[in-house]
């Protein structure tokens, strides 16, 4: 994906025809920041993607059984027992090649890496695969901007 509209492009198709995504490290509930959880970018994230229709499987090994949005949470990828179109990362980018790994094993079309996330290493592991790439984008923002046709400034700290 080199040039701008070749990549909205790619990420317009991604986008509309993806079904179910699996977010890791989607922000859990701990005590001392109870009162924060729903300005977490990755609970914005998800509600948001959910009211489009969108299936999110949260993944976060210190939440497995829980609910967020609805939603329970597994520990991690292999666990989800449907197929998966993009996997979407909140987390940091040296920790992107096993994420990648996992999403070439559970057979994902997608690896997405949150804005701040970027590796070189992860993007050749799915690219060997097979697998799409997208770093660096917020799928919230981008989702905007393709399909509702508005560019926020602040795409996660939108209000819900």
């Amino acid at each position: 994906m080199t040039d701008s509209s070749n990549q909205d492009e790619n990420i317009k198709k991604i986008l509309a025809t993806s079904k179910t995504i699996a977010m890791v490290g989607v922000s859990s509930e701990k005590k001392e920041i109870s009162n924060n959880i729903k300005r977490r970018p990755s609970i914005i994230v998800m509600k948001y993607l959910q009211e489009f229709g969108y299936k999110v499987i949260p993944v976060n090994p210190f939440a497995v059984g829980k609910k967020i949005q609805g939603e329970k949470v597994i520990e991690k990828l292999e666990h989800i027992d449907l197929p998966v179109d993009i996997i979407d990362v909140f987390r940091p980018s040296n920790e992107t090649p096993v994420i990648a790994k996992q999403a070439v094993k559970i057979g994902a079309k997608v690896l997405w890496l949150q804005y701040g996330i970027h590796n070189e290493e992860a993007k050749e592991i799915v690219k060997l695969a097979n697998i799409s790439y997208v770093s660096n984008k917020c799928i919230k923002q981008e989702y905007q901007k393709l399909f509702l046709k508005v560019n926020p400034v602040f795409p996660a700290l939108k209000t819900i």
